[in-house]
């Protein structure tokens, strides 16, 4: 088990935003985490990559407890996030945003007093990173003249650039054209082959196709947590999704 949660809870005043989440990240393994706007997938989010502390429960991350452990920490050890809204160095090109993710990894992350061609030892790896992509051909172009679909398949590239041993996609397919979802699946398919990946979903299809385990939260805590066909004929689901007829 890469990353594990149990009796997760997060009070803000007395709102109870999560209460006693338990959850198994597996290695090799796309995870979704999905619910109706409101069900506290991005508080436990927050919660797992320590942005925010739980109020109580446990974290661990590659049998390691991280329950108080600081986020920069949690991203050295191997627990890489990226967020709903696309971040990147929009006047930087593709090639430097990649470069720019790999210093950490390459011990330059501080060397900042070192010329730019000190940089260049990065770009064979750089362009590995763009090529599993497809963003070789774009290199050279400023990473502000991309669509909104392959900048966010840029900033997979840099946050794949980290290495990461537990991968956490907030809401990946937000605003994207069917094509830019079909790419981007694929590439979370063949990236979950050597990491676990935790995501947070709306596009019930693209859950269905590429995720091996689905858990479902309503209110804060877990509704039911299985495979999709088992979670989607779940009438509590049904029924959080779209309500009744007395709504």
């Amino acid at each position: 088990m890469l990353l594990s949660a149990r009796g997760l809870r997060r009070e803000f005043g007395g709102f109870v935003a999560v209460n006693d989440v338990d959850l198994d990240v597996r290695h090799a393994r796309v995870h979704a985490l999905i619910g109706p706007n409101g069900a506290g997938k991005t508080t436990v989010f927050n919660l797992l990559t320590k942005f925010l502390q739980p109020t109580s429960g446990s974290i661990r991350l590659l049998d390691q407890d991280i329950t108080r452990t600081a986020p920069a920490k949690v991203a050295r050890m191997g627990l890489v996030r990226s967020f709903q809204i696309s971040a990147v160095f929009p006047h930087l090109s593709v090639l430097d945003n990649v470069r720019v993710a790999l210093q950490r990894p390459a011990g330059l992350a501080w060397q900042c007093w070192l010329p730019k061609r000190s940089l260049d030892r990065l770009n064979e790896r750089a362009m590995q990173l763009l090529e599993s992509v497809g963003l070789q051909d774009r290199r050279h172009d400023a990473a502000a003249d991309l669509s909104y679909g392959r900048k966010r398949v840029l900033e997979l590239a840099t946050t794949l650039a980290l290495e990461p041993k537990v991968l956490l996609l907030d809401e990946p397919m937000a605003g994207m054209g069917h094509e830019d979802v079909a790419v981007v699946a694929e590439l979370i398919r063949a990236v979950a082959t050597e990491r676990a990946v935790l995501m947070v979903e709306h596009n019930l299809k693209v859950v269905a196709d590429l995720c091996h385990e689905v858990t479902v939260l309503q209110r804060g805590e877990i509704l039911t947590s299985g495979d999709y066909r088992s979670v989607s004929q779940d009438e509590r689901v049904r029924t959080a999704y779209m309500g009744t007829e007395d709504d």
